[in-house]
């Protein structure tokens, strides 16, 4: 008998051990996520990324539209200086 209350006793310490390394590695049980969590944290960053290539995209477009209006800026202000006719 007393062999199996010190087993059960170890038994027990083995578990807490084993709960207090999850705890502190993972949170309380009722803090740990869940995968709805996990899909919200993956569907925000799909939109975040989204987001982040849409702003990309259009700051590329101001620039090369800058681009091409400074490269074309000389053009007319050396034909209006020839004396030809203003290209609109």
């Amino acid at each position: 008998m007393a062999d199996h209350r010190d087993t059960v006793l170890i038994e027990q310490a083995r578990l807490q051990r084993m709960r207090l390394g999850s705890a502190l590695l993972y949170g309380r049980i009722d803090e740990r996520r869940t995968v709805n969590d996990h899909m919200r944290r993956l569907m925000g960053s799909l939109i975040v990324a989204a987001v982040v290539c849409a702003v990309c995209v259009g700051v590329s477009l101001v620039v090369q539209l800058l681009s091409d209006q400074a490269q074309a800026a000389p053009a007319v202000v050396s034909s209006v200086a020839a004396g030809s006719p203003e290209v609109p």
